[in-house]
């Protein structure tokens, strides 16, 4: 991750949706990480969420985010 030190587990975030034909994604603003795709039947409605960990895997850097109303995802940093 290029990016390191832009959020802290505890951190409440602001995500923007983006709307692909299919599907939508997420961006932690600002441009902090990016979510993988989601269905129509599994887009979120809260706009801000709690960052509950941040995973360091081969892949790159990951963060966990907790929504009011739906269960954590995982975004790629």
């Amino acid at each position: 991750m290029e990016r390191n030190g832009l959020v802290e587990i505890g951190q409440e975030v602001e995500i923007r949706e983006g709307r692909l034909p299919y599907s939508y994604y997420y961006v932690v603003e600002p441009a902090v990480a990016m979510s993988g795709n989601f269905l129509f039947r599994e887009r979120l409605t809260a706009k801000t969420g709690i960052v509950k960990d941040i995973l360091k895997k081969e892949t790159g850097t990951y963060l966990l985010v907790e929504f009011e109303d739906e269960k954590e995802i995982p975004a790629s940093l």
